[in-house]
């Protein structure tokens, strides 16, 4: 490839990579409304409603295809057979931006299904669950720096390229909360999915399948990340617990 042609190419992929990278951000971003109905045209409780069981079927096949591209395409097997059309700097950015596009689709087509849940009427009780609310996306996000926000989202990997740099794996972290729970996004996501003083039975189901697609998505996860990283994963699976922090002194389990 000659000089000209090597520079452009490294800052369409640098382009390329910031572009998903704010795609999915937005895409992420617009969830936290999308579920507090608030601020955004498209909610999880707003429109007409259909039918519940079309209303069900259309919003339970959107959770499952989410599901399958969010994990499917994080597998090394699939990674490999990728790499094969897309090029290694840009197979993270380019898993973002599609994730960013099931997001989009997600909400375009979701289905209102407005029957109440729960509802709760006691004004400080509404105040505290907001705030957890809030907070559970203020842990998804600050999760995502705790272990290498450039990398999750693939902008490190067009860095390195943009530089003339090899692509290699970002180091196994271990710090903040990461010292306590293995997993400290997705207990930030299960905060926001079920934290509401309103939950409709739309919710719900976003929640549930949700819920279902994390624990199967760290089931595999957690595979990759033995074979990539072996004993040193191993060691770290073995001394903390997935979500629930564990007070000093009880020993140490696998869940």
């Amino acid at each position: 490839m000659r000089p000209m042609s090597q520079t452009l190419a490294k800052f369409a992929a640098f382009g390329f990579g910031l572009f998903s990278y704010f795609a999915a951000s937005a895409a992420l971003g617009y969830c936290a409304f999308f579920l507090a109905n608030a601020y955004v045209p498209l909610t999880v409780d707003g429109g007409t409603a259909s039918p519940w069981p079309v209303a069900l079927a259309v919003n339970s096949t959107l959770i499952l295809l989410f599901g399958l591209q969010h994990s499917v395409m994080a597998r090394a097997g699939f990674k490999r057979l990728w790499l094969k059309l897309i090029p290694e700097p840009l197979e993270r950015s380019t898993y973002v931006l599609l994730v960013a596009v099931m997001f989009l689709a997600l909400y375009v087509f979701w289905q209102p299904m407005p029957t109440v849940v729960w509802s709760v009427q006691v004004d400080w009780l509404r105040t505290l669950l907001w705030a957890v609310y809030v907070s559970g996306w203020l842990l998804t996000f600050a999760a995502t720096f705790m272990h290498n926000h450039f990398d999750l989202m693939g902008v490190r990997q067009v860095w390195r390229y943009f530089r003339g740099k090899p692509q290699k794996p970002a180091p196994f972290r271990e710090r903040a909360l990461y010292k306590y729970i293995r997993h400290p996004l997705m207990l930030g996501l299960l905060i926001a999915f079920w934290a509401t003083p309103q939950m409709t039975v739309g919710h719900l189901v976003f929640a549930l399948g949700m819920t279902a697609y994390i624990f199967i998505g760290v089931a595999f996860e957690e595979r990759d990340l033995l074979r990539a990283y072996g004993q040193k994963y191993a060691e770290f699976r073995a001394s903390r617990p997935m979500l629930i922090p564990r007070p000093k002194g009880i020993s140490s389990g696998q869940k």
